[in-house]
This record gives C-alpha cells, structure tokens and sequence, in this order.
C-alpha cells in the first residue's frame, strides 16, 4: 500500500520515521454518479458567477464570508505565509488516559507504521509504553495544508492515530437536548429494559452487521452489466529527509533528566 503521509513521530528527543496508511475503505462505498441519458457521458459541474458565467480558473481566489455576500479575498502568498512550519513531525506534547477522551473528537482512524528498520525499535518502545501506562499519546500534524489534532494508541501489533476535531468544531449538545422531557421511569421498566440489553449482550464482531442497501446496489449493478446495460465513457506528499540515526537509550535518557527527574531517584541511582 502506498503510505498516505510519511513523517517523524517525536518523544521528547526521540525521533523516528513514520508512514500513515488510510484504516478505512474508501472503494467499499458504492457511489453513484450523474449521467447524461443520451450520451452516456458523466456530468461535469462549471464553476460560474451568477449574472457572468463561467469563470477562468485564472481568475479564480479563496476568499472568508463575514458578512453575506460580503468578502474577504485571500492570496495564495498570504495563505502560504500561515502555514504551520512543521510539516512532517508529529510531537506528542501530552498523554492522557484514553477512556478520557470524549469520542465526539474523534474523526478519522489512520494506521501508524515505522518507515523503515532502522525506526522499528523506537516505534515499538513507543507502542509497548503507551500499552503499559493505558495511554493515548496527544499531539498535532500538518497533512495537505491542514493542521490537525491527533491521537495516538496501540492497535495490536501497531499503533493507530486518530484524526480529532478541535473543541470549537463541536455543537454544544445543551440546546439540542433541552427538549428532551424531565421524566423519572418506572423501576420495573429500567429493570426490563436492563434484562433485554443483558440478553443481546456480548463481543463486539462488525462482520455480522451488512450494509443491506450496499448489497442490494451492487446486486443491481452486476444484474445490469450481465444484460449489457451499459453506457461508455493522485497527489504524493514529498518524503521529508531521513535524520541521522540516534542511540535510542541515550535520548530516551536525555528526554527523562529534560523534563527532570525526581532528586530522591538521582540520588539513589548516585549512591548505587
């Protein structure tokens, strides 16, 4: 598989090289497309100004809405002058219990790899740590111009990153759950309810669940194709440069007296 990113991950003063895999399947999504009946030929949309036209691609810029229909136009100088400067190295700044971690923030699954040999005994330090201590390691990324929240945690033999939402992507569920009536249940339909979902409880396995429709589109489309029924008619990241290769323990160290040690353990390992 071709990696979607590549990058460095970083502990403190240990960095090691990284790949990111998609952990979802696009291509098992059917997608239907809008056809010209006559031709055969898909639709194509044009990019037009009411009262204009069509529009030249030249001519073309990005601009913010703040007010209606009033604009700010931004250059691509200006956009590119914003960018986040670390465009390839994903720090983890802090460490959190993942059960902490309110899922609402979570937005798209991403399997996290080592680049090569070379980063494999750094990358499984990392996993074996955050398995041992139950926590997600938190830190921010840059991929395709865009700055994202990410958390990090062991996935079997790898580690997952998690694509999240900032706080202020969030609708506050106050207002939407305002409606909802102040009704205090009967005991005895708890209880029956509680009996009903202890009945159908058990391990999670997603492959008993079908997507019904996507079966049933595919059904049809391959029915029609058998009947002759048919009509005729990518970008890479640039790989940052590889570092120079570390001695794991001793920036692991390094990283341990940076953030600082406690005294009575320099003192005991001192004293021997």
């Amino acid at each position: 598989m071709r990696p979607y990113w590549k990058g460095h991950l970083r502990l403190s003063l240990m960095t090691i090289a990284i790949e990111l895999h998609t952990a979802t399947a696009s291509a098992a999504r059917l997608e239907l497309h809008q056809i010209d009946q006559k031709t055969g030929k898909r639709i194509r949309y044009q990019k037009t100004v009411p009262g204009k036209g069509p529009v030249a691609e030249e001519d073309i810029v990005k601009g913010f809405e703040i007010d209606s229909g009033k604009n700010v136009i931004l250059t691509p100088e200006e956009l590119d002058k914003i960018k986040p400067e670390t465009k390839h190295t994903i720090d983890l700044t802090q460490f959190t219990d993942y059960c902490d971690i309110d899922p609402r923030y979570f937005e798209r699954p991403y399997y996290l790899v080592p680049a090569d040999d070379i980063a494999g005994e750094g990358y499984v330090v990392i996993r074996e740590a955050l398995r041992s201590s139950a926590k997600a390691g938190i830190g921010q990324m840059t991929m395709r111009g865009k700055e994202s929240l990410v958390a990090i945690r062991p996935c079997g033999r790898g580690l997952l990153l998690e694509a999240m939402r900032y706080a202020e992507e969030l609708r506050k569920s106050d207002a939407i759950f305002a409606d909802i009536p102040d009704i205090k249940p009967e005991k005895e339909m708890v209880d029956l309810a509680k009996e009903l979902i202890e009945r159908k409880s058990g391990p999670f396995h997603p492959e008993v669940f079908k997507d019904h429709y996507r079966e049933a589109l595919r059904a049809l489309v391959e029915e029609k194709r058998k009947a002759g029924r048919i009509v005729s008619e990518e970008e890479k990241e640039e790989a940052p440069p590889k570092g120079n290769v570390i001695d794991l323990m001793a920036a692991l160290r390094a990283s341990v007296g940076k953030e600082g040690a406690k005294p009575a353990q320099r003192k005991r390992r001192a004293g021997g």
